[in-house]
């Protein structure tokens, strides 16, 4: 028994006979006929020195040998195929994928894109909502736009300003609470998103920041903050928005926010890329319109009172 590796072909055909249990659909998913694939896997068996299938009437099942090499040829195939994706994306310098929370990207994301694209018609652009954690070493992602504290070890993290909540309302139910008092007789809408926030910058925080001990009663929750918002322009009440989330809404007076107090918390948004990849020209480019995005709209809130949640 030799104790050469195999050749990768013989591996190859392997490695797909033991996924499918079939040497037919095996042959297939390489594109060879079932002849050609038989014959691969029976010289890595002479190789080996013994038989990693056995053959019965309609089917194969895994030997002992074959068993002990399955997952291994199974992690070994999908390892070269992670280096060699992530060996092309090292010479493409026009594809950019984003990955970002799907409430940034219905609120704040996808409204603005279109001066990104304007601005960069070489970089094709693909934006994944999502808030599943990624490996941007293995996964076909570029940059990671994740809100939170941060555990961003061996990753260029930049964040992005101060993240605040204040209420919103549409204009009609503002004619209704027209005051801090007043809200404490509206139908009030939560956020559950931000339930992880430490200290908590809910609706008790907030009224604590106009100067009321006020726990508030049964509302509408919702799991996601983009749907809050979406509810609070509807009408259905009046939510705590996070910045970003209700920047549009604002603008477009579609809600107010009135009140001019807001509740900080410590939690930001963070731009992550790999520290190998932050100088390629599509990353470096989608960075600085990112942060310059948000500078565009700072000034707006320069009125208003930011009360850190931690001193409540």
């Amino acid at each position: 028994m030799s104790s050469n590796l195999p050749p990768l072909t013989a591996l190859r055909a392997f490695d797909a006979a033991a996924r499918h249990m079939s040497f037919a659909k095996a042959a297939d998913e390489l594109n060879v006929t079932p002849a050609a694939l038989s014959f691969q896997i029976k010289s890595l068996e002479e190789h080996l020195g013994a038989p990693l299938f056995r053959r019965l009437n309609r089917a194969v099942e895994l030997t002992e040998a074959g068993t002990a090499l399955a997952p291994g040829a199974d992690e070994g195939f999908r390892a070269l195929a992670a280096a060699w994706q992530q060996a092309r994306r090292v010479l493409d310098t026009t594809s950019l994928t984003v990955t970002a929370g799907p409430a940034l990207t219905a609120k704040w994301l996808a409204p603005r894109l279109y001066e990104f694209a304007r601005s960069h018609p070489e970089i094709d652009l693909r934006l994944s909502a999502g808030l599943r954690r990624v490996d941007l070493r293995r996964d076909s992602v570029d940059v990671a736009i994740r809100f939170g504290y941060g555990d961003d070890e061996g990753l260029v993290s930049q964040e992005a300003r101060a993240e605040w909540l204040t209420p919103v309302m549409t204009p009609e139910l503002f004619a209704q609470y027209p005051t801090p008092d007043s809200l404490r007789n509206a139908p009030l809408i939560y956020d559950d998103s931000i339930s992880f926030l430490t200290p908590p910058c809910d609706w008790p925080t907030w009224f604590r920041a106009v100067g009321w001990e006020f726990t508030p009663g049964p509302g509408t929750h919702f799991s996601n903050a983009d749907h809050a918002i979406d509810a609070a322009c509807a009408g259905l009440g009046v939510a705590l928005g996070r910045r970003p989330m209700i920047i549009k809404d604002v603008q477009e007076g579609r809600l107010v926010a009135p009140f001019k107090v807001a509740i900080e918390t410590d939690a930001r948004f963070r731009f992550l890329c790999l520290p190998s990849t932050k100088d390629r020209p599509q990353i470096k480019a989608f960075r600085e319109w990112f942060f310059a995005e948000i500078e565009k709209t700072a000034h707006m809130w320069d009125d208003f009172d930011i009360i850190p949640a931690k001193d409540l």
